[in-house]
């Protein structure tokens, strides 16, 4: 039966102890968890999970904008960061290689749009161009996650996707590209094949969509 869960409360975050079982369920079915306060404490964190000098790809997130770690990456200097070089080029002319850059890069890092205390993850794309790295084309891939995306289920994590996520982001696509975004591509992750690759950091707070 699907949970009902008032849209509103999309946007508060969980108990501790949801947390704790989200952690625990995401632990069994493969992912490396850790619980972080807030947003700086896992800025800090992701400082030291990725070694100086590897190529990281940030996808389009606002948990990474707003936490400072998208920009930690993308102008400190300690890695080859793919995003700058990017937009960089030219779409029309070199849309192969750009594909071929963010689809298997060292390091790919950003959030999801709901994790299930079950212990799947949810990602909606417009583009799909985070999904390649973050269903297996990436090396390491780490997801910065805040208290108010964990969801009971899949059923209620399509809701939280459709009702409270899609039209926030809807209003920042129009604010950067002048058009609204679509649940174009959809990627569920229930487990995590390769032990060590994946990182989930749930934070305690709300942060992003």
């Amino acid at each position: 039966m699907t949970s009902q869960v008032p849209t509103t409360l999309f946007a508060d975050p969980v108990s501790e102890e949801r947390l704790e079982r989200t952690a625990a369920a995401l632990a069994e079915h493969g992912f490396a968890v850790e619980i972080l306060d807030d947003a700086t404490a896992a800025r800090a964190r992701v400082r030291e999970l990725i070694p100086e000098g590897a190529t990281v790809f940030t996808s389009a997130s606002e948990t990474t904008r707003l936490s400072g770690i998208e920009e930690d990456i993308n102008t400190s200097g300690r890695y080859e960061a793919l995003k700058p070089v990017v937009l960089g080029m030219d779409r029309a002319t070199q849309a192969d290689e750009i594909r071929r850059l963010l689809a298997s890069p060292d390091v790919v890092i950003g959030s999801v749009a709901a994790v299930t205390e079950t212990g799947s993850m949810v990602v909606a794309s417009a583009s799909g161009s985070q999904l390649p790295p973050y269903s297996g084309g990436a090396g390491k891939a780490i997801w910065i996650v805040g208290a108010q995306k964990v969801v009971p289920d899949l059923d209620t994590a399509m809701r939280r996707l459709e009702e409270h996520t899609l039209p926030l982001e809807n209003v920042r696509a129009q604010a950067v590209y002048g058009k609204p975004s679509h649940i174009n591509r959809l990627l569920i992750m229930n487990a995590e094949p390769f032990p060590g690759r994946a990182t989930v950091i749930l934070l305690r707070e709300a942060i992003g969509f």
